[in-house]
């Protein structure tokens, strides 16, 4: 009885262990075989995995493409910052309200105003007064002028604006104005470039006065030499002698007056030479 009891339980241990190898086989082929398990929404574990590393690897992407556009934006505002402040023209930029939003340091000395910013085009220009020929003078002419640029229409070019800053300084300014467009073509802003013209404009007016000068003195020299020429045919037929002498001292008083004359625009021009 004892040997049977041993028997019995051998057998029933190596039962229980064969039948443990084969629900491990079983579910080992199952595992294999069978369909994948299932996510809660409806898709394979491994299929869910993989799509969320495309959407991290993309999301990774786009930050640097993101980074990367950030970094030509910031160092085309450097260039463009740099150009800028490096440039003997004025440039402003207006909103499409008409308001200046940047003002580079040429303009800012131009117009005398330490920040435009903020200003309207009637704020900057209310004491100029327009130049170019065939123009009325004032502000309200200048703001027809600027209309076809102001609305996006055209460009204006070669405005002559006679400016006084804020202190008083009197300065001759071309102004050129066009509109800036978005790629639907509405209107983004306008720029205005303003070129100082005072120095050139005063040469133009000291040449001027020189020509007048110079037609006056030719008229002066040849009516001074009509009368010499006048004085010595009647010398040279005259047989007075009292007569004679007067002749040679008019003759001496209106060569005298011609020597004075030729002096002081010799002297006059020299003086115009030195200061230009």
């Amino acid at each position: 009885m004892g040997v049977l009891l041993l028997i019995g339980i051998a057998a029933f241990v190596l039962g229980a262990f064969t039948i443990r190898r084969m629900r491990k086989s079983l579910a080992d082929e199952a595992d294999f075989s069978g369909p994948p398990p299932i996510a809660p929404d409806g898709l394979p574990v491994h299929s869910y995995h993989a799509v969320i590393q495309q959407l991290k690897q993309q999301k990774h992407e786009l930050t640097a493409l993101q980074q990367a556009e950030r970094r030509k934006a910031k160092a085309s505002d450097t260039l463009s910052a740099t150009v800028l402040a490096n440039l003997s023209c004025g440039v402003l930029f207006l909103n499409a309200s008409g308001l200046v939003r940047q003002a580079n340091p040429a303009a800012r000395k131009l117009l005398g105003f330490a920040s435009p910013v903020g200003m309207s085009v009637s704020d900057l220009f209310h004491t100029v007064r327009l130049e170019t020929p065939g123009s009325h003078k004032g502000s309200g002419e200048l703001e027809q002028a600027l209309a076809p640029a102001l609305k996006g229409e055209a460009v204006v070019r070669g405005l002559v604006l006679g400016y006084a800053t804020p202190e008083g300084s009197q300065r001759v300014l071309e102004l050129t104005v066009s509109p800036v467009l978005a790629e639907d073509a509405s209107l983004m802003g306008t720029t205005f470039v303003l070129n100082d013209q005072t120095e050139i404009a005063r040469i133009r007016r000291d040449e001027q006065a020189r020509q007048e000068i110079s037609a006056e003195m030719a008229l002066g020299l040849r009516t001074s030499l009509t009368t010499i020429a006048g004085y010595a045919q009647q010398l040279a037929h005259s047989r007075d002698a009292e007569l004679a002498r007067q002749l040679a001292s008019d003759i001496a008083q209106e060569a005298a007056q011609l020597d004075r004359t030729i002096g002081s625009f010799l002297v006059g021009a020299k003086a115009a030479t030195s200061s230009s």
